[in-house]
């Protein structure tokens, strides 16, 4: 298949005009045939000059590949040569080329180049002018695009270049100089709104412009070492000439601090809407001035503005107003950078004198005792939580030590000085402390500082002494013994006895749980033993609390009123853990007597049995050791004849097995069951020895019969204080075997005393024992005086101890060194110190010093 080819003349129009396209003419006329061998005119076509007519000319086509031409040549497309241009077929190898004439044909016209790009630039120049005073344009963007593009082939884009800039820069100046004139009597906001609609509208008009430069941009700028592109020399232009101007840049930014105080101020106008400023942030970034201008005057703005408010609100709010400002102040600001579209790096900054200013400046307000103390005393948990995260924003959340230290101490001194609500000091000095846990966890941030402080804090204030009546005017630690009490409540009375302020697992009472209440009851006495633990921890004197405990637990073991052998085992454990081995010795040689009293009572009953005796009561004796347990005094009663055979027989028993031994009885631990008969009903009643003791005198009575006080006195040769307590249990408590005349509640000398005939109670067995269970008056005193007592004793030990490793020591040191070897035992005042020193220097234990009267030599 043949192709058609194109001739075209051997030299090409010598013109600068570039061409983009050529266009066939239609096939020739006959009158152009006719004239094939007419000369080409030598005088060109007139051309216009818009650019859709520059490319267009005519010119004369052959067809050498038509058929007819190829037939009457006879030769064929494959052996056609080219030579000096022009097409010659050759017919075998005696064929000569012949010379084609091309008909018609007509050279391209010649375009001045100059005259080209002057015409070129006045369009251009006609259109930068409608298009930076107008924002419509009557006119292709493609017909100017496409003139720029010819004339940077013409290689005067450089031209072009500085006469574009040169109408910029007029243009510029003419803007700046009417901004400058516009600006001089108006606000700061009012001139900064003129500068940024000039910036929009620059950045529209140079948009224009740079669609129609486009391919000078991308083809001579882009390259340049030292040219800027468009969008630079626009940026630069603006920058240079509008906003560098000493009488308009420090409106603009002026303005633009003036808007942001006016939105911190609440005093907004509208101005400031986010597109608004949005739009100045956009221009300052674009200028590249953001940085280097305005972020330092707007910080040194911001930072006025937070010193004044901070020294205004610290003063004029509390504190718990104050930290939600602060907080506020903050939220506002962060949100206002990202609305605004301010830089992460004034983000940063504005955070950091924030800080500065509203915490670290006011940390002494921040950290008030007063204040902090009302927080406190209010459970103000969220107030605290936020006041620490505050100052932990500059590494200050251990300032609030101070604070935290002296409110516990305060109010814990408040709760173990308070005589009042005694009895209330363990339940009250666990809820503080679960307070103060809660406190430092969900508000302190468990800063390990401030856990610290609380131990130590806790620890001071209830290790403080004050004589005072209810601890008999000793130095005796009264939360030692309030926490053996509260020990015994729990161990005698179980989870019943545990108040529901500090319960810690509620029992169910869904009858589908039912199976776990006896588990969820062990589990509160152990979180309730594991809670006094805790306490019991914090106090030196563990000699009281040794005291008290030791004769709690005597009553409940020998009056069998444990409510759990597991608990009183584990609260074994717990102080072995936590005392060492040393301070439970005795406790746990008193549970030992009581399994060896019921091995020992099993074997005397299985000997009875076997001997065929039979007595008149069934004895059981616990048989203790003296050093082990509690002193009791001994009382002088009449033991009733039975009683008194069947003790005689247990202690001869005893003699026979343990030579040796002697058994001292104290029967104002005993305790029986008696049978009694009632016109309502017989009852089985639980009472104590002496009880038991005077309800017996009643027998072989005639019914109604009284007797009087002092007859009971001269046939019980009981004291009078442990007559009285007696007849009250019997005559004036919860259940009345016996009445009184006259009625009342105390007992007097004069008073009567008969079996109440008309008793009736629902149960069969019932118990009258509790008054003995509880504590009196003189037995509290007893205890304190004894624990008293001891402390002089081991202060005189640990004074001789201490002499006899040292020889000679200084009085202040010895004072020191008694002290912390006496701390776990209890507190000691220097004083009693210096009067035990007085009592073995009597004693000739130690002497003082010749050559130093400060100081002590010890005597061998």
């Amino acid at each position: 298949m043949l192709k058609k080819r194109v001739v075209r003349p051997t030299k090409a129009p010598q013109n600068n005009i570039p061409r983009s396209e050529d266009k066939l003419s239609p096939s020739p006329s006959k009158r152009q045939k006719r004239d094939e061998h007419k000369e080409v005119p030598s005088t060109p076509p007139k051309f216009q000059t818009r650019p859709d007519n520059m490319y267009k000319f005519t010119s004369n086509v052959i067809d050498l590949t038509s058929p007819t031409r190829l037939s009457a040549s006879g030769a064929s497309p494959k052996s056609q040569r080219i030579s000096n241009g022009f097409r010659t077929t050759s017919v075998g190898s005696s064929a000569t080329p012949k010379k084609l004439v091309v008909k018609n044909f007509r050279t391209t016209a010649k375009l001045d180049p100059e005259e080209y790009f002057n015409t070129i630039w006045k369009e251009l120049e006609d259109a930068l002018e409608i298009i930076l005073s107008k924002d419509v344009q009557p006119f292709s963007l493609e017909h100017l695009y496409r003139g720029v593009e010819n004339i940077c082939r013409q290689d005067k884009a450089p031209r072009i270049f500085k006469k574009l800039q040169s109408r910029c820069m007029r243009h510029i100046t003419h803007v700046a100089d009417f901004l400058i004139a516009s600006s001089e009597n108006k606000s700061d906001i009012e001139a900064l709104r003129l500068v940024v609609e000039a910036w929009m509208t620059w950045r529209r008009q140079m948009t224009t412009v740079r669609s129609i430069f486009y391919y000078m941009d991308r083809s001579y700028l882009i390259h340049s070492q030292t040219l800027p592109s468009l969008e630079e020399f626009g940026i630069a232009i603006f920058r240079d000439n509008v906003f560098n101007n000493p009488k308009l840049q420090a409106k603009t930014l002026d303005g633009a601090c003036e808007l942001v105080s006016r939105d911190r101020e609440q005093s907004n106008d509208g101005s400031l809407a986010p597109s608004v400023f949005g739009d100045v942030v956009g221009m300052l970034h674009t200028l590249t001035v953001y940085t280097m201008v305005f972020e330092p005057l707007f910080l040194k703005k911001s930072q006025e503005f937070f010193d004044n408010w901070a020294k205004q609100n610290s003063r004029n709010l509390s504190l718990p107003e104050y930290i939600r400002q602060c907080y506020a102040l903050f939220s506002s600001e962060i949100t206002r950078c990202e609305a605004f579209g301010l830089d992460d790096s004034s983000k940063r900054n504005l955070i950091s004198q924030m800080e500065l200013s509203l915490v670290e400046a006011q940390k002494t307000r921040l950290v008030a005792v007063d204040d902090v103390k009302l927080l406190l005393e209010n459970d103000d948990v969220e107030s605290l939580k936020s006041l620490y995260d505050l100052l932990e924003m500059k590494r200050l959340g251990g300032s609030l030590e101070e604070p935290f230290v002296q409110y516990i101490d305060t109010a814990g001194e408040t709760i173990i000085f308070d005589e009042e609500r005694e009895s209330e000091m363990v339940v009250r000095l666990l809820l503080f402390k679960r307070k103060l846990d809660y406190v430092w966890e969900n508000a302190l941030g468990k800063n390990p500082d401030l856990a610290h402080a609380l131990r130590e804090a806790f620890a001071v204030f209830v290790n403080k002494t004050k004589r005072t009546k209810s601890n008999w005017n000793t130095d005796n630690n009264k939360p030692g013994e309030m926490i053996a009490k509260y020990v015994d409540l729990i161990l005698r009375g179980g989870s019943k006895a545990i108040p529901e302020s500090v319960t810690a697992v509620p029992v169910s009472t869904n009858e589908d749980e039912a199976d776990d209440n006896d588990a969820n009851e062990e589990s509160q006495i152990n979180q309730q033993l594991d809670q006094v633990l805790d306490l019991f921890r914090f106090v030196n004197g563990k000699a009281v609390f040794e005291a008290f405990y030791k004769k709690d637990l005597a009553k409940r073991l020998l009056m069998n009123r444990s409510a759990s052998a597991d608990a009183e085992k584990s609260m074994l454990d717990r102080l072995s853990k936590a005392c060492g081995q040393g301070f439970t010795q005795n406790l746990e040689t008193m549970f030992k007597d009581v399994e060896l009293a019921r091995e020992e009572n099993a074997s005397y009953k299985t000997i009875l049995e076997e001997s065929g005796r039979k007595t008149a009561i069934d004895l059981s004796v616990n048989v203790l050791s003296a050093a082990a347990w509690p002193t009791y005094p001994d009382i002088e009663v009449v033991i009733p004849r039975d009683v008194s055979r069947a003790i005689d027989a247990f202690q001869e028993y005893y003699r026979s097995k343990h030579k040796g031994r002697m058994l001292d009885w104290k029967h104002s631990l005993a305790h029986c069951q008696m049978k009694a008969r009632f016109p309502g009903g017989n009852k089985d009643i639980i009472v104590s020895s002496f009880q038991a003791i005077v309800m017996l005198h009643f027998n072989g009575k005639a019914d109604g019969e009284a007797v009087t006080y002092q007859e009971l006195s001269a046939a019980t040769k009981l004291p009078d204080v442990e007559l009285k307590r007696t007849l009250q249990s019997l005559a004036c408590a919860r259940y009345r075997v016996l009445t009184k005349t006259p009625k009342g509640k105390d007992i007097n000398e004069t008073d009567k005393f008969a079996v109440n005939l008309a008793f009736t109670d629902s149960r069969t067995r019932i118990k009258i024992n509790q008054i003995q269970l509880k504590e009196t008056r003189e037995e509290n005193k007893q205890t304190h005086e004894r624990v008293a007592a001891d402390r002089q004793y081991e202060t005189q030990a640990a004074i001789v101890r201490i002499m006899k490793s040292k020889k000679r020591v200084k009085h202040a040191v010895l004072v020191t060194e008694v002290i912390d070897a006496l701390k776990s035992r209890g507190h000691v005042n220097p004083e009693d110190i210096k009067g035990q020193i007085g009592k073995l220097i009597e004693k000739d234990y130690m002497e003082r010093s010749e050559e130093d009267p400060h100081s002590y030599d010890y005597i061998s």
